[in-house]
């Protein structure tokens, strides 16, 4: 496959522009540009094409228009083009994870990982694409039969992140292609060369003109007023913000929009005074630092016993010392720099509040000289419960320890805020863990494990961390719609 490329996503523009419309790639209507800069020295990567609302409009245009033979194409044939895409993601797994440490930062190692996590969504949702059933049955009260059917629900917009380029695009895209429905796609503007390689790896995979259309820009109001203020726009999901969420519900309510929300996170990393401490220790660096932290499912609150609360300070203490942190693509890298330098600026902010009212600095890890947004992997202790970093979520290598001895108490200040994402609890009774699990406000809850996710699994959260689930057999159910037929049958003659 001649995938666009590192060496051509990331030194020049594309001649004929980086908005990808109806199957051809375009410049932005009045021909605006914006700036993707290397979080690890701060130099710029490129100008990229600025969508604005017209593009948005035309997008919709060449959506709608592949609609229609797309509903009808067999899910078979849907099926096959996901697999193609899969497999060629995989034969380019090292191109765009280099493109993804380019614009995004992350590690090598994250890097690589998660375009094997987004490869994987094409795979699942090429095997749900042939499983969308329809059922036949009898009415109870006899004389008709009903029969349900479900139909592709239409133009699909979606708004993803820059932490996760590659695996919030395909988590999205896959299932919507699987049942039937076009895609307008807004990356973030911080990462929009990797969603960019997504929509040149669907086209080579076979995916007809107009069933995914990409717009990066710099102006998402605009772009995205625009599509949600479009009737033939009827389902939209977004990951991101809690505080942008809302405003894009209340837009989103005005055409009666179906929408899926991945909000913000603030997941609490429970450790009972029976669990395996090194264990412990192996699962928090997995559910801390995997993308430098900057996850919204990442452990965010360290709910310690107190009687085991010395030894895993001590060791991940120590783990998070030994991380080396430098340029994504450097041998030994395990730590990247943040985005860019304004959230290194918000992670100092919530790290001095909490020192400046009582935490202690129990271990912090050095960063490189010169340039870079980079900020240390840094454990604290003695953390009070009115520090900001407890109730705002950190989004770096932050990792606030607090301890506890009753475990009521502990489940009530764990589920002392308005998110409901993941939740981590280690110990070694099963009994306790599910218990505690249980009692847990969240969404995704890891026993025993770092790592939770999975495209075979459905993701999402509860309270204002969001609406529906993605993943799974969920997954596939935000972009379909159920139609019930009554169907005459008399039972005599």
């Amino acid at each position: 496959m001649n995938l666009v490329g590192i060496d051509t996503l990331a030194k020049a523009p594309l001649a004929e522009g980086d908005v990808f419309v109806g199957g051809r790639w375009r410049a932005a209507e009045d021909g605006r540009t914006f700036p993707v800069y290397d979080p690890a020295t701060g130099e710029l990567i490129r100008e990229v094409s600025a969508a604005g609302p017209g593009d948005a409009l035309a997008a919709v245009e060449a959506a709608q228009a592949a609609a229609g033979e797309w509903r009808e194409t067999p899910a078979r044939r849907r099926s096959e083009i996901l697999h193609t895409a899969f497999t060629l993601m995989r034969e380019q797994a090292d191109t765009l994870a280099r493109l993804i440490v380019l614009e995004n930062g992350k590690a090598y190692r994250d890097a690589a990982a998660e375009v094997g996590y987004a490869a994987e969504f094409f795979r699942w949702f090429a095997e749900e694409a042939v499983r969308i059933g329809s059922s036949f049955g009898d009415a109870p009260g006899g004389g008709y039969r009903h029969v349900v059917r479900r139909h592709p629900v239409g133009v699909t917009a979606f708004v993803t992140p820059w932490n996760f380029p590659a695996a919030m695009a395909t988590r999205k895209i896959a299932p919507a292609l699987a049942a039937g429905c076009p895609v307008l796609l807004k990356p973030a503007p911080d990462t929009p060369l990797t969603a960019l390689a997504v929509a040149a790896l669907l086209a080579e995979a076979g995916l007809p003109d107009g069933l995914l259309n990409v717009l990066p820009t710099d102006r998402a109001p605009e772009v995205v007023s625009a599509w949600l203020g479009d009737s033939r726009v009827r389902k939209f999901s977004f990951t991101g913000s809690t505080a942008t969420g809302k405003v894009l519900l209340e837009q989103a309510a005005a055409n009666v929009v179906n929408v899926t929300m991945e909000l913000g996170g603030n997941a609490p990393f429970i450790v009972c005074e029976d669990a395996d401490i090194d264990a412990a220790v192996r699962g928090a660096m997995d559910a801390k630092m995997r993308g430098g932290g900057e996850v919204c499912i990442a452990a965010n609150r360290f709910y310690v016993h107190a009687s085991v609360a010395a030894e895993f300070t001590e060791k991940f203490g120590a783990a998070m010392t030994a991380v080396r942190t430098g340029p994504g693509l450097e041998d030994g890298v395990t730590l990247g720099p943040m985005v860019n330098q304004a959230a290194v600026d918000g992670i100092r902010s919530l790290v001095d509040d909490a020192v400046a009212r009582g935490a202690k600095v129990a271990a912090r890890g050095t960063v490189p000289e010169g340039p870079g947004a980079f900020h240390p992997a840094t454990v604290l202790t003695d953390v009070p419960d009115d520090a900001r970093i407890l109730h705002e979520e950190v989004f770096g290598p932050v990792a606030p320890i607090t301890t506890f001895t009753d475990e009521n108490e502990m489940l009530d200040r764990a589920n002392a805020t308005v998110h409901g994402l993941a939740s981590y609890v280690y110990s070694r009774d099963i009994g306790r863990a599910l218990r505690i699990a249980e009692r847990l406000e969240a969404g995704m809850v890891g026993l025993n494990r770092g790592l939770l996710s999975d495209p075979a699994a459905p993701f999402g959260g509860v309270k204002q961390s969001g609406l529906g689930r993605e993943g799974g057999r969920e997954g596939i159910e935000a972009f379909l719609e159920t139609q019930y037929i009554a169907l005459d049958w008399p039972t005599t003659a």
